[in-house]
């Protein structure tokens, strides 16, 4: 409970009254929000990939493009939100596609920068199946930039990183760039 007594000390800050019929409940949803927005703290990428892990048949590209996600700035606890999208030219082994997704939401679910979250996810998906190569890439809008500060309301930031064949091999990162466009 020391999170709701945090919760509640800051709104007598704010000049609330927490005791207000709105305002009874806020600590305890504020400190569930909370640990289900951080979730990704109390996980490993073992856990979710649970062993979903194949035989590769090809040594073709597997891209998944569009993963929506979540995350919390860790400069100001506003969200920050968008796409991933995340490639990667296997050796031997394959990742089960949902199992993508999940490492994205893994690290995601964190307080964050987008810069290390894009290559936390790159280095997650390259240890985990041995890739030859991984791209990732975010766009994401930033709630701190929006809400306050510059209060921009249309940017994005885009972040990427490439390792492995991605990084050396302008063919393959081209090939990926246009694939997720």
């Amino acid at each position: 409970m020391e999170m709701e007594e945090l919760v509640r000390g800051m709104l007598v800050a704010l000049g609330e009254n927490p005791d207000r019929e709105g305002l009874v409940d806020t600590p305890r949803r504020v400190r569930k929000s909370m640990e289900f927005l951080t979730r990704g703290y109390r996980q490993t990428v073992a856990e979710v990939v649970n062993g979903a892990l194949f035989e590769a048949e090809s040594d073709d590209m597997i891209l998944v493009r569009d993963i929506e996600f979540f995350s919390l700035c860790e400069h100001h606890l506003l969200p920050f939100f968008g796409k991933c999208h995340v490639g990667y030219i296997p050796r031997k082994k394959i990742l089960g596609v949902s199992k993508v997704a999940r490492i994205v939401d893994l690290f995601a679910r964190r307080l964050q920068i987008q810069e290390r979250l894009t290559r936390q996810v790159s280095q997650a998906i390259m240890e985990t199946v041995g890739a030859e190569g991984v791209g990732v890439v975010i766009e994401a809008r930033h709630l701190c930039m929006q809400m306050r500060g510059v209060e921009k309301q249309h940017s994005v930031m885009t972040t990427s990183s490439m390792l492995g064949s991605f990084r050396r091999e302008l063919a393959t990162r081209n090939e990926f760039m246009r694939l997720i466009r």
